[in-house]
């Protein structure tokens, strides 16, 4: 093969991948146990629906039957439709600044409505938490605690009474937890109601994604750390603070690529978790029942389509998606 000729078919791939190709049966599942069937069928098949990205995370299908989603490094966040386009929907998205080394995780990351459809955007590199209004002006939700800057927020997720949860690990900031730009000395996990921001928890060294059983009785919360792969399951009290918790699952052992990351709960109190290998799919009880397995390492997932049962995972440089038959809790 010429070196021309590769070019133009490596041209090819990526106008394919932008403007509405989809490659079928990509990457597998790992069937744990037999309950699997009742929520992936036998003959579900993982799909890419688009690809060419820098590292793909926070998606959220809105209300007009489009999936958004962040570039983190790019700064960017995408909107996909089910016509197979991809076109800029924010740039920023996270960082206005300049300064920003290549390769950065300074963009936009989590990614969610309000009850208003309104998007929510934890923004890395501006270390806030931000809503975008009807009108396009943004409105800074959270960007301090108790007067000092936070981290970089980094998921978010609503309960049902307007609040809203999020988590705060230092990804966002070059050197992590050695940056001199670092101001609060743990990675939090807060609640927002009233105006007012609360500290929920700070035993977690990299709080994660996070989710709401369909009860709202507990909080599922990812910690993307090498030496402590867990998930924790918080029991959450009728004020909206965090109670009792338990590991939930633990992967530490695990050697496939990957952390646990972003997670999302279907109507069944399933939990879908995004961790080494792939997407972890959890009974309520916390068995293993199977995982999904993209050829890239998913970093977060959301349901989309109209009926609420596609799961749609973004993982490292491309879009995934597969068909399942629970309807998931979206916002």
């Amino acid at each position: 093969m010429t070196p021309r000729l590769a070019r133009l078919i490596c041209l090819l791939t990526l106008m394919v991948a932008l403007s509405g190709g989809v490659q079928t049966g990509v990457g597998r599942i790992h069937r744990a146990s037999p309950a699997l069937d009742e929520i992936l069928p036998p003959a579900a098949v993982i799909e890419k629906v688009a690809e060419g990205f820098g590292f793909t995370e926070g998606p959220v299908w809105l209300r007009d039957g489009s999936l958004l989603f962040s570039d983190i490094p790019n700064n960017t966040i995408y909107r996909w439709t089910p016509d197979g386009k991809v076109t800029i929907f924010r740039k920023p998205s996270g960082y206005d600044g300049t300064d920003a080394p290549p390769g950065a995780f300074i963009g936009s990351n989590g990614l969610t409505l309000d009850r208003q459809g309104r998007l929510v955007i934890c923004e890395h590199g501006n270390r806030r938490v931000t809503r975008l209004e009807k009108d396009g002006k943004l409105t800074v939700l959270a960007d301090r605690f108790e007067g000092k800057r936070l981290n970089s927020p980094n998921d978010a997720v609503f309960k049902s009474d307007g609040s809203l949860y999020f988590t705060d690990p230092p990804y966002g900031l070059v050197k992590q937890d050695d940056d001199p730009a670092k101001e609060l000395p743990f990675s939090g996990i807060y609640r927002l109601a009233g105006g007012k921001l609360q500290l929920l928890s700070k035993d977690l060294t990299r709080p994660n994604g996070l989710a709401f059983s369909p009860d709202e009785k507990y909080l599922y919360v990812a910690n993307s750390d090498a030496r402590r792969k867990i998930w924790m399951r918080f029991e959450v009290r009728p004020d909206g603070t965090l109670g009792a918790s338990k590991v939930f699952y633990d992967v530490t052992s695990e050697s496939a690529p990957g952390l646990p990351d972003g997670l999302k709960v279907d109507r069944k109190g399933n939990v879908y978790a995004t961790g080494p290998g792939g997407v972890w799919i959890f009974s309520p009880e916390g068995k293993h029942l199977g995982t999904i397995q993209p050829p890239e390492v998913p970093a977060n997932c959301a349901w989309g389509d109209k009926d609420g049962r596609t799961l749609y995972m973004t993982a490292r440089t491309g879009l995934y998606r597969i068909r399942l038959s629970i309807e998931g809790i979206r916002p």
